[in-house]
């Protein structure tokens, strides 16, 4: 573990409301997963198969998306990269002269820093997600892929409200909501944009599918004249009935729930006789770095259909939260997908956060061998390291393949005459050598029954 992502898993283990929140948090989500499907593993098994025909087709699967979008009257937008991506909404955000703008939960524009490039030209951003508007109010990156703002306590959210227009607001949740709602309700009516993500699109129809438990997408994707969906460009799925697959899996994973509270799905614009919708709809599909993981040994990381129950379940994340992570995707999934989407020095450490006991692999609901891609990870890293390094663990790999070699590096250890290779040293900082027993110690012991 780097000394960086040490540093602030140490100030999140030292911090005891988010321990607090944490166990809380993610303990409810983790008990509320439901196993009610007598064919649970083959549904998983099936999940895992139709992701991976989809991936492996994704071109064409795509194109029949955008001809289905399109003949539906929506336009579809093609972008490389983040960049491209933002500059997209913001031309047909200047076209349409938007000062206001409301969006639906998104983890892609968190990626691409949507927000940012919008405010950077004017435009009001408004997040209407209850867990996004309270860390968007607070300027933090969400905490969990479910519950952004997962690591607040109910007394905190409350002192954040009374800042922003509260009138001595009590921790009480239903007042909290009951701000929250009023606060929001203008911006709905007002707006001159909405955006929001796209949890599944089919390409049968050009339908895009969202899936919430509030019902502030359905504001978001009917009262604003225009409607811009970003989506990544993996989310696509053949017909109905793989969504009817994914979405009894998604839920039951993610929430616990048979369905959510909320399935919205549009197949274009607002039609003549249709007295709600957009004007408009735009559909931005984005790559940013995921058509070069098809192909490669990480292929099935694009599987994952953002369900956080891996993040649930995760010894690890369970301790630190999301923001010791340093990235927008946080837990197993995080620690792969951050750095195959965009390497840095920060995210190549990530794949070192995990005990790679397979908790994580279990819980998926479309099979990804999380585990197996983290141990990858970590083998490319260690071939991408410093000749000095990759010497220091071969060096150390020879010494402890043998007994005798091992016990003499451990005494040597223990009495402080051995000096630790520096690639070794976050791993044996706060770290004991263990007692030297001794092979003849051991055998006698074995001899004599006693083990």
């Amino acid at each position: 573990m780097s000394s960086e992502l040490r540093t602030r898993a140490t100030a999140a283990l030292d911090d005891p409301q988010l321990q607090w929140a944490l166990v809380n948090s993610a303990n409810r989500f983790a008990s509320h997963r439901s196993d009610d499907l007598s064919n649970l593993d083959e549904l998983r098994h099936a999940a895992r198969a139709t992701r991976n025909r989809a991936i492996t087709n994704l071109p064409a699967i795509l194109d029949r998306f955008a001809e289905a979008a399109e003949s539906s009257g929506a336009r579809v937008h093609w972008a490389a990269d983040a960049a491209e991506a933002n500059a997209t909404v913001l031309a047909i955000a200047e076209r349409h002269n938007v000062r206001l703008v409301v969006k639906s939960k998104s983890m892609l524009t968190e990626e691409i820093e949507l927000n940012h490039a919008l405010e950077g030209d004017g435009i009001e951003v408004v997040e209407t997600d209850l867990g996004e508007w309270i860390i968007q109010l607070a300027d933090e990156p969400p905490s969990h892929i479910l519950g952004p703002a997962l690591h607040k306590s109910a007394a905190s959210i409350a002192e954040l409200f009374n800042s922003h227009g509260g009138d001595d607001l009590s921790a009480d949740p239903e007042e909290l909501c009951a701000f929250a709602r009023t606060s929001l309700r203008e911006k709905f009516l007002d707006a001159d944009m909405g955006i929001t993500g796209c949890n599944f699109a089919v390409a049968e129809t050009g339908t895009v599918v969202i899936v919430t438990n509030e019902g502030n997408a359905r504001m978001v994707t009917s009262l604003p004249p225009v409607h811009v969906v970003l989506m990544g460009m993996e989310r696509v799925v053949e017909d109905w009935e793989q969504l009817d697959l994914m979405i009894t899996l998604l839920g039951r994973s993610a929430t616990g729930q048979p369905m959510t509270g909320y399935l919205t799905q549009i197949t274009g614009p607002r039609h003549e006789d249709e007295v709600d919708g957009p004007d408009e709809l735009h559909i931005v599909v984005v790559d940013n770095g995921r058509l070069d993981i098809i192909g490669t040994e990480f292929q099935e990381m694009l599987h994952c259909i953002r369900c956080g129950s891996c993040l649930n379940v995760c010894p690890v994340y369970r301790q630190i939260g999301g923001h010791a992570y340093d990235s927008i995707y946080s837990g197993p999934m995080g620690a792969i997908l951050s750095p195959l989407l965009a390497a840095t020095a920060s995210n190549r450490e990530l794949a070192n956060a995990s005990t790679l006991c397979g908790a994580c692999h279990d819980t998926c609901p479309v099979d990804i061998p999380l585990e197996d891609l983290l141990l990858r990870l970590r083998q490319k890293n260690a071939t991408d390291a410093s000749t000095a390094e990759q010497q220091s663990w071969k060096a150390w790999a020879e010494t402890w393949s043998r007994p005798s070699l091992f016990r003499a590096s451990i005494t040597a250890a223990r009495g402080g005459r051995w000096a630790v290779p520096s690639s070794f040293a976050p791993i044996v900082r706060g770290r004991k050598a263990p007692e030297n027993r001794g092979s003849g110690n051991l055998r006698k012991r074995l001899r004599s029954g006693k083990v």
